[in-house]
């Protein structure tokens, strides 16, 4: 039986915490973090739960079941295992993740030299995803030797900007905000939504799956073992570098307290604290980084809708790298407000898959948990996220008065219950199932 070696479960996991590691986990903290102020630890916790502890959990369970998003997705049937695919893919492909790795590229690496005008952004983007679009296209093994260079010059760059934000802040720890004021840990919960990890780890899951049975492991068991592995030293990374970009945003108010996103914000901290010299090499990490990113989510969109429709895989690449370029076109904050209806609607129905996933040793008949409380789900962060598009209005007013329906949550007792029920109804009808098989 084949077992990994301290050195290559080390190298497995600085893989993993490269897969995860792209423009969400680097913007979003330091803007959190400064909204945060004085309450950033609690935020910060929230944070970490949908950040860090829920990609973990989703590597878990994928290991669990093989490491394909299919069978992930098995009980619900094919036809609804399959829109949610779908959902997924287009979340982290063209839609948001990556026309927000140009844009993010952009405001950090080129606008504080250029203007953060509008044509600057579309000559850029242009180029950029025309590399896209070659890297994604000619694939290779171009995007692996890329990835053994910029890492460890990401890896590098960020310890030194985390080891200078807890050294050297900026300034004190501001007021906070006052969303953050009274449930601070919730809106870091949400916030943590956005870097879409958890959406990207039902993706990379096969791709870590893949990459231990590549090793010579066979064993469920030790490919399951060596995934959590992996998805924790994954973890480690990903904490230690959320943690210091929160300290940094939330020390950082003198200096960019007007700035509408996180790029701005690391902008200003660099500037101000490295100077130019330091503002060109923190935008060249940051554009590999992201320009590695979007060609790995555009390959990777591109390989499952090739599968899934009558349409070759350069048709695929060809049209949603396009759609990506007139997305990322307008703009950061723009893009983001359009982002978090779509990924509160979302983010709710991948928590509570992983969730049942990893209770399934409990269930007599999967599908009959599944069914029902993905439903629920579904129908109560739909409302969840239509509150969150600004449409409050249209939704039935007993909706307002569940709980934590203020904070975007409101889908949490609903979905409760009715986990409750139908693991019950499954208990009372396990018997009868198993006379019938």
């Amino acid at each position: 039986m084949t077992r990994l070696k301290g050195p290559d479960l080390l190298a497995l996991g600085f893989m993993t915490f490269a897969l995860f590691l792209g423009a969400g986990n680097i913007i979003f903290p330091p803007s959190a973090g400064m909204a945060a102020g004085e309450n950033l630890w609690a935020a910060a916790l929230g944070f970490l739960l949908t950040g860090v502890g829920l990609p973990l959990l989703t590597v878990v369970a994928l290991a669990r079941v093989g490491g394909g998003m299919a069978n992930l997705t098995a009980p619900l049937g094919r036809k609804a295992g399959t829109l949610f695919a779908v959902a997924v893919y287009l979340a982290i492909g063209p839609l948001f993740a990556t026309p927000r790795t140009a844009v993010v590229s952009f405001e950090m690496g080129v606008a504080p030299f250029s203007g953060n005008s509008d044509l600057a952004l579309m000559i850029y983007s242009v180029a950029y995803f025309a590399v896209v679009l070659f890297l994604s296209l000619n694939p290779g093994q171009l995007v692996d030797r890329i990835g053994k260079y910029i890492t460890p010059v990401l890896l590098a760059a960020l310890l030194v900007l985390g080891g200078a934000a807890l050294l050297a802040p900026a300034g004190e720890i501001g007021q906070s905000s006052a969303d953050y004021q009274d449930m601070p840990l919730i809106q870091g919960f949400l916030q943590g939504y956005l870097t879409m990890d958890t959406l990207g780890a039902l993706v990379f899951g096969i791709v870590i799956a893949t990459a231990i049975r590549g090793r010579g492991v066979s064993d469920s068991r030790l490919v399951t073992r060596y995934s959590v592995i992996a998805g924790l030293i994954a973890a480690a990374g990903l904490s230690l570098v959320y943690l210091s970009l929160f300290y940094l945003g939330a020390t950082s108010q003198g200096i960019a307290g007007d700035a509408q996103n996180g790029v701005q914000i690391l902008t200003a901290y660099v500037q101000f604290t490295f100077g130019t010299p330091g503002s060109l090499l923190l935008a060249v990490v940051i554009t590999l980084a992201c320009l590695t990113t979007a060609v790995g989510l555009l390959t990777a969109c591109g390989e499952y809708f090739s599968e899934l429709l009558p349409v070759s895989y350069r048709k695929v690449v060809l049209a949603f790298g396009l759609f990506s370029l007139l997305v990322s076109n307008q703009g950061l904050s723009q893009l983001i407000s359009v982002s978090v209806p779509v990924l509160v609607g979302l983010y709710p129905l991948a928590i509570v898959l992983i969730g049942l996933s990893l209770l399934s040793r409990f269930w007599n008949s999967a599908s009959r948990v599944f069914i029902p409380v993905m439903l629920v789900t579904l129908l109560f962060g739909l409302a969840d996220a239509i509150s969150a598009a600004g449409f409050k209005a249209l939704l039935p007013g007993f909706l307002a008065q569940l709980p934590l329906a203020n904070e975007g949550l409101g889908w949490v007792v609903p979905v409760a219950l009715t986990l409750l029920l139908a693991a019950a109804l499954d208990q009372l009808r396990g018997e009868a199932q198993a006379e019938a098989c």
